[in-house]
């Protein structure tokens, strides 16, 4: 990534010297991300109060290698500064935070994490069963791409921060909802998976999940979650049809397991209380996944 436009050499590059220069002496430690950086992270996002003091320091650490590894680009002539990059790093590895030495390696398959400051249209073409090529616009929040860059929308994620640090949470805490979370869940989605597979809700387990061998544990995965999947699209299709509650759960999450999984995920980590009661035998799965009893 190029200096910052005030000359300063940005967050990322500083802390790739810092990994360069300090690596041979402490291998295994990340640089340091500056207090007062942090400190504002925290601030503007509290959900990472629910947080412990070592496990703060921890995803401070896990932030650091993450900046060294990625590549933040702005397009449109957005700058990055590095309370933006932070922000966005912060939010990308909470949920690696209880995965041992090893975690950035889930995000291995990617470089370039590509800002848009609005929201972005893309035009798609699809071929269905007929043969019929139909063309569509698709409006983009964010996006991520199996062997390839992450995509956010600035708008959404600086705003969503801003209703946060006011405390206005209706439509982002209290509701679950995280940008920065849901596409980088798809990436611990398509982990393991060939290029040109679909992401299905179920990313590699480790070894013992739940005490469970690997094909069994597989199973219980897929079938807790399919069964969830399919009681929320019911939820969804009696709102949206026959005038019934409205689901707490982004709505979102009825077009696919994929994007159940991935809505689900910034559930589990922005709401976590509330997940519990509307989901209960999720948040078992998730808990034993992202905070494995041997981490």
């Amino acid at each position: 990534m190029n200096a910052s436009r005030s000359g300063r050499p940005s967050l990322w590059q500083r802390a790739l010297r810092a990994l360069r220069a300090w690596q041979p002496r402490l291998p295994g430690q990340p640089p340091e991300i500056p207090a007062a950086l942090w400190l504002d992270v925290l601030q503007t996002l509290p959900f990472l109060q629910r947080y412990t003091a070592s496990e703060q320091a921890r995803l401070r650490e896990l932030c650091g290698g993450f900046l060294a590894r990625k590549e933040f680009h702005g397009t449109q002539g957005l700058a990055i500064t590095d309370p933006m990059a932070l922000l966005v790093a912060a939010q990308a590895c909470v949920p690696l935070l209880h995965w041992g030495p090893d975690a950035l390696r889930w995000y291995d398959d990617f470089v370039g994490i590509v800002i848009h400051p609005h929201e972005v249209v893309a035009r798609r073409r699809v071929t269905d069963a007929a043969g019929v090529v139909h063309s569509y616009e698709e409006t983009l929040l964010g996006e991520a791409m199996a062997g390839g860059p992450i995509m956010l929308v600035w708008s959404e994620v600086s705003g969503s921060s801003s209703l946060r640090r006011s405390g206005q949470l209706g439509g982002i805490e209290a509701r679950g909802h995280n940008l920065v979370i849901h596409e980088f869940a798809h990436k611990l989605d398509m982990r393991g998976k060939a290029l040109g597979d679909e992401p299905d809700g179920c990313p590699p387990l480790p070894a013992g999940f739940l005490g469970l061998s690997g094909p069994l544990a597989s199973r219980v995965w897929r079938d807790t979650l399919n069964a969830e999947y399919q009681r929320f699209v019911h939820q969804v299709e009696m709102a949206e049809r026959f005038g019934g509650t409205e689901p707490w759960l982004d709505a979102y999450g009825a077009h696919s397991p994929a994007e159940f999984f991935a809505v689900a995920c910034e559930a589990y980590f922005v709401n976590r209380e509330r997940f519990g009661e509307e989901f209960p035998e999720l948040l078992r799965l998730f808990h034993a996944f992202f905070e494995p009893p041997h981490a």
